[in-house]
């Protein structure tokens, strides 16, 4: 575990680089911290859907333990060789999926991210994840990463995207469907 702050400012990052877990120090913009900073992002996202009051229970439990491992998938990526996140948590992420798209019906268009603050919310989220992914990618490219925080990241924007779904149908009781331009325009 790392150290614990007694004060928020410490002025080290000021010439641009920041603390890895294990002490080292590396740019600010390193693909490590982009890496980790993004899985940041990605956990904040999910807290402002946590934040919108009525959601599902199963939904918020869920995403709920999303939190907590995101927290300790970001702290893998920052402190290197100390792996947290194994098969089991895929395989839950996985389980979690199938149980919220069974009572889906099957999507046979494109639907627009929005619905309510809880639905929007899970988009944003799911287009945090692909770059988190994406982010991990271009570290992994360059630096040993464990496979499952690449499946993790995978699933999990799948899985945002199915809560999405449901909580468009909680919130809204519709999803919005994408139209090609041709039938917008009256075109057919």
């Amino acid at each position: 575990m790392g150290n614990r702050l007694g004060r928020i400012y410490t002025r080290t990052g000021d010439s641009g680089t920041t603390g890895l877990g294990d002490g080292s120090r590396v740019a600010k913009d390193h693909p490590r911290v982009e890496a980790y900073g993004t899985v940041d992002e990605l956990n904040s996202a999910i807290g402002v859907v946590l934040a919108v009051a009525g959601l599902p229970e199963s939904a918020a439990s869920c995403l709920t333990a999303i939190q907590h491992e995101l927290f300790d998938l970001g702290g893998e990526l920052c402190l290197p060789q100390h792996p947290a996140i194994g098969s089991a948590h895929v395989a839950r992420l996985e389980q979690a999926l199938d149980a919220f798209n069974e009572s889906l019906p099957p999507l046979k268009e494109f639907i627009l991210p929005g619905g309510g603050p809880a639905a929007a919310g899970c988009h944003v989220a799911r287009t945090i994840a692909r770059r988190a992914e994406r982010r991990v990618w271009t570290l992994a490219h360059a630096e040993a990463v464990n496979p499952e925080v690449l499946k993790y990241l995978n699933r999990l924007s799948d899985l945002l995207f199915v809560l999405a779904r449901v909580l468009a149908r909680h919130e809204r009781g519709v999803e919005v469907l994408w139209r090609h331009e041709r039938h917008r325009s009256g075109k057919a």
